[in-house]
C-alpha cells in the first residue's frame, strides 16, 4: 500500500501539482508551516524527491528505507499537530494530537520493520 502511494505521488500527483497548480494557489506544508507561492513549489520538489526515493527504497527493499520513512512520518506527525493548532483551517489541538498519534504509530511500524529490509546483494 505504501509503495502504491509513493508511486502515485511520484508519477501522477506531484508532477500534476508542480506543473499545473498556479503559483498563486500553490500550498505545501512542512513541519506544520504552510508554504505558499515559490516556497510551496520548492516544497513540492522536496515532496517529489521524498516519494520517489520512498518508491525506489520500497521496490528494492533498501535497508535505509525503514529509518528514512519513520523519520519522514515523524515529521508528518509534528506537522499535523502544529498545523492543527496554528492554521486557521486546523481543527484544534485535540484533533492534531489524534492525527499525531496515528502517524507516530505508522513511524513505529516502519522502525520495527528494519529486519525485513536487507542489504544490497
Amino acid at each position: 500500500m505504501v509503495l502504491g502511494l509513493c508511486l502515485f505521488g511520484t508519477f501522477a500527483y506531484l508532477p500534476y501539482d508542480l506543473l499545473f497548480t498556479p503559483l498563486d494557489r500553490a500550498e505545501e506544508v512542512w513541519f506544520g508551516v504552510t508554504l505558499r507561492g515559490w516556497a510551496a513549489k520548492a516544497g513540492e520538489v522536496a515532496h517529489w524527491l521524498v516519494y520517489a526515493l520512498g518508491a525506489w527504497g520500497l521496490w528494492f527493499m533498501r535497508p535505509w528505507l525503514p529509518i528514512a520513512a519513520g523519520l519522514y512520518l515523524l515529521q508528518v506527525a509534528v506537522a499535523h499537530l502544529v498545523w492543527s493548532e496554528l492554521d486557521p483551517r486546523g481543527n484544534g489541538i485535540w484533533i492534531g494530537l489524534l492525527q499525531c498519534v496515528v502517524f507516530v504509530a505508522a513511524a513505529t511500524v516502519f522502525f520495527r520493520s528494519r529486519p525485513r529490509f536487507t542489504a544490497a546483494r
